[in-house]
């Protein structure tokens, strides 16, 4: 495994994205337990669309315009729900200062749902692993494994390092239900705008 690889996949893993968004909220909202169950059920998201791009189905997704345009709207459909969710009571991010039980299964599935309704995904590890396979490899499938799975660690290394960062201000939040309104609104609007980005994408 090349360093160019480690380097690309963390600059990669550092964009801002829906999952990102997503355990930032969570974090922010909940704390960081269940931050960490959102980075959890983002990474495990990403499990299709490695596997798809393995065996070569993300190839026939991009080849079926059809099917890429289902599961397309299929993860606009589900970001506009999460924008509206953010913004309900009882949402990911309603700050309370007691404490209370949490749904980490539930966190993690939405987190899981965000990544899995992007056929972007597939297309990306489609384009991305193949370029850091060894030339003089004797099994290009084990290779590729190792790739996507090393990509998923640093993606869930990096996403609780976020979580944490967002369960650290969430007292600051806490005590200040105005500025929590504000940031509600401001996570909401950019889920919005991932969806509506998604939904004009090629």
């Amino acid at each position: 495994m090349s360093i160019e690889f480690l380097l690309t996949a963390f600059v990669v893993v550092l964009l801002p994205g829906t999952g990102v968004i997503y355990t930032l909220a969570v974090g922010l909202g909940r704390g960081f337990k269940a931050s960490v169950a959102a980075a959890f059920g983002c990474t495990i998201g990403i499990v299709p669309a490695a596997v798809a791009s393995i065996v070569g189905l993300a190839a026939l997704l991009h080849a079926s315009a059809l099917a890429f345009q289902v599961i397309k709207y299929l993860g606009v459909l589900y970001l506009f729900y999460m924008a509206w969710n953010i913004l309900k009571d009882g949402s990911a991010m309603d700050v309370r200062a007691e404490k209370r039980s949490e749904n980490y299964a539930g966190i993690a599935a939405k987190g899981t749902l965000i990544n899995i309704l992007n056929p972007k995904l597939s297309l990306f590890f489609l384009s991305f692993l193949p370029q850091f396979v060894s030339a003089s490899s004797t099994n290009v499938t084990v290779e590729l494994i190792t790739l996507a799975s090393t990509f998923m660690m640093m993606t869930f290394a990096v996403f609780v390092g976020y979580g944490a960062f967002a369960a650290a201000a969430r007292d600051y939040v806490v005590t200040r239900p105005r500025v929590m309104n504000w940031i509600k609104r401001g996570f909401a609007g950019v889920f919005g705008f991932l969806g509506l980005k998604l939904a004009f994408s090629d």
